[in-house]
């Protein structure tokens, strides 16, 4: 809150030495602190924090970008997509940090405020199929991956999604290996010395 009323003065003095610039003639110097001023504006929407961690995700950094995530301490004061962009990413790096169940909710989270563009609810929504996979909901998880399947146009995520399909059908038994766990009472025989 305190940055906040900071960059609120800021912002005031700013726009004050603009007129005080154009009242006295220097029509030059108003000119460009009217650009200063139009960066301070600007920082009202955009967080600094955002910008420099989705930048380092760009580079292949993913440890600064989660360091710069993590230092944004209260997303719920930025504008609406922003607020969901930081608990998408915050459940993407932490993962395993924070464990499934508090990444499950950040992402669901995200989707309910909305993610702007189709791929990222593509990818959200994939990452939310790996963990309900994990936790033992496969239905869900099929239901998710199918959704992340037609939010990918671009066919990005055509070979993960893909994977994770390939990956589930081998973790559910056959109809074979059901009627035999049926047969042998649910018990596994043992081996033969």
């Amino acid at each position: 809150m305190i940055k906040f009323l900071i960059r609120c003065i800021v912002a005031a003095s700013s726009l004050s030495y603009v007129v005080y610039l154009f009242g006295t003639g220097h029509w030059g110097w108003a000119i460009c602190m009217i650009f200063v001023t139009a960066i301070i504006g600007l920082s009202f929407f955009r967080n600094e924090r955002m910008i420099m961690g989705l930048n380092q995700m760009r580079l292949g950094n993913t440890d600064k970008a989660k360091e710069h995530i993590n230092k944004i301490s209260a997303p719920q004061f930025l504008p609406k997509k922003q607020h969901a962009y930081v608990l998408f990413l915050k459940a993407v790096l932490n993962s395993q940090e924070i464990g499934f169940a508090k990444s499950e909710q950040l992402l669901r989270k995200a989707l309910g405020i909305g993610l702007r563009t189709a791929q990222d609810n593509a990818v959200a929504r994939m990452h939310l199929a790996g963990i309900c996979a994990q936790t033992n909901r496969r239905s869900e998880a099929v239901s998710l991956l199918a959704e992340a399947k037609k939010l990918d146009k671009s066919g990005m995520m055509r070979e993960q999604i893909n994977q994770m399909q390939k990956q589930m059908q081998q973790g559910v038994p056959s109809k074979n290996q059901m009627r035999m766990a049926q047969m042998s009472g649910g018990r596994q025989k043992t081996p033969r010395r």
